[in-house]
């Protein structure tokens, strides 16, 4: 018995249709803001220092806005269209910041259907209390053969201090 947690499956470019959604949902950790500080390289104090964010124009420490735009990317990766998609381009607008434990939830929604196998996606990131924190839209290369496969496992990495 498979678990459909544990499973990628793609959504091919002749399964696609203009109107079709699909969400991806995360939370921002301390782990996470932290890490994702460490891999980009932005150590902008904003994220990392609460003296330096309160005296900021947002009053406490903020995501990056970046980390937003990485959930989009893991949407197309994971969800619609998934395992085979290629990332082409991408808009950002970012509305609001992110602040830790915000949820945010990626709703990617099929505008067009291109020659080539190409899609594009509009990109709408909201927070848990529904307030538009990012918007843009995405332009992919959708697979063109189905595939499922096992999520790979991924080395559970925090910080100490």
């Amino acid at each position: 018995m498979s678990d459909t947690l544990d499973t990628l499956e793609n959504i091919t470019y002749e399964e696609l249709n203009e109107g079709d959604s699909a969400t991806f949902t995360r939370t921002l950790t301390e782990d996470e803001l932290v890490l994702f500080a460490a891999v980009s390289g932005d150590v902008n104090p904003v994220h990392l220092d609460s003296e330096f964010a309160a005296e900021s124009m947002f009053k406490e420490r903020i995501a990056h806005g970046m980390w937003s735009g990485s959930l989009i990317s893991a949407a197309l990766a994971t969800v619609m269209p998934g395992p085979g998609t290629i990332y082409l381009e991408q808009s950002l607008a970012f509305k609001r910041p992110v602040r830790l434990d915000d949820a945010l939830t990626v709703t990617l929604k099929v505008l067009r259907k291109e020659p080539k196998n190409r899609v594009v996606f509009d990109c709408d990131v909201r927070n848990q209390n529904d307030e538009k924190v990012v918007t843009g839209e995405a332009k992919v290369i959708a697979p063109t053969e189905k595939v499922s496969l096992k999520k790979p496992r991924l080395p559970k990495i925090t910080i100490e201090s």
